[in-house]
């Protein structure tokens, strides 16, 4: 059982004070019976629960996905920038990004509420997978294939763990990494004396990117993308 006003805030329909005018207002009902009382409980999995004769369905987790254009920054708020919040009309109280992707990084990013997957996901003892596509700006050497396959070192004395490359064309690869290393993609690639000219993830863990999704554009994740990327 849980309170309205708990539940309400939850969804994202503002601060305690903010949802007790809503309720007062009369415009909440559960089981079609209107509700004007902030501390009514309510069973969230089987009660009917309706704002403005619509169906609010609450969910105590909620887990998006988001193809994240050039300019938009990986945080929950910026006062210069548009976040990766700013491109979902999802208002559920404490979604935050999965990880980061720089602002000139297109691609996959996960929101979600669910800081026991997160933890999962990032953790460095799990070694999730995370693939970009890259673009860069001089073909890579064989020799500096082997070395980012093997483990390279960045900056001089930063080791990275080894990483996969699949060569697409002479200026165009995919590169998975287990790290989340600053810039880490970036100064591979600028180790093995090239340049990224473009970037995009396209995968992490067993999550792939929809290709149906514009940039900008997000869904929630399905039940099997969710079941997957839970195991």
């Amino acid at each position: 059982m849980m309170r309205l006003d708990k539940c309400l805030c939850h969804l994202g329909y503002g601060t305690r004070k903010d949802v007790k005018k809503v309720i007062r207002s009369g415009v909440v009902s559960i089981n079609g019976i209107v509700c004007k009382k902030e501390d009514t409980k309510f069973d969230e999995e089987n009660d009917q629960l309706m704002i403005d004769g619509i169906d609010i369905i609450y969910q105590k987790f909620v887990y998006i996905m988001l193809n994240k254009p050039q300019g938009v920054i990986s945080a929950t708020e910026d006062g210069l920038h548009e976040t990766v919040l700013n491109c979902i009309q999802d208002t559920t109280k404490g979604l935050f990004p999965v990880g980061r992707l720089d602002i000139d990084t297109e691609g996959l990013i996960l929101l979600t509420n669910d800081g026991q997957l997160a933890h999962d996901l990032l953790s460095p003892k799990k070694h999730v997978d995370k693939t970009y596509y890259v673009e860069i700006s001089e073909p890579l050497s064989k020799e500096s294939i082997e070395l980012i396959e093997k483990g390279i070192t960045i900056d001089g004395d930063e080791l990275c763990k080894p990483a996969k490359v699949k060569v697409l064309s002479d200026k165009a690869i995919e590169l998975t990494i287990t790290e989340g290393k600053f810039h880490q993609v970036k100064r591979i690639i600028l180790a093995c004396q090239s340049e990224v000219t473009y970037l995009k993830r396209i995968s992490m863990g067993s999550l792939q990117l929809d290709e149906e999704l514009e940039l900008g554009q997000w869904r929630y994740l399905t039940n099997d993308e969710l079941e997957s990327l839970m195991q």
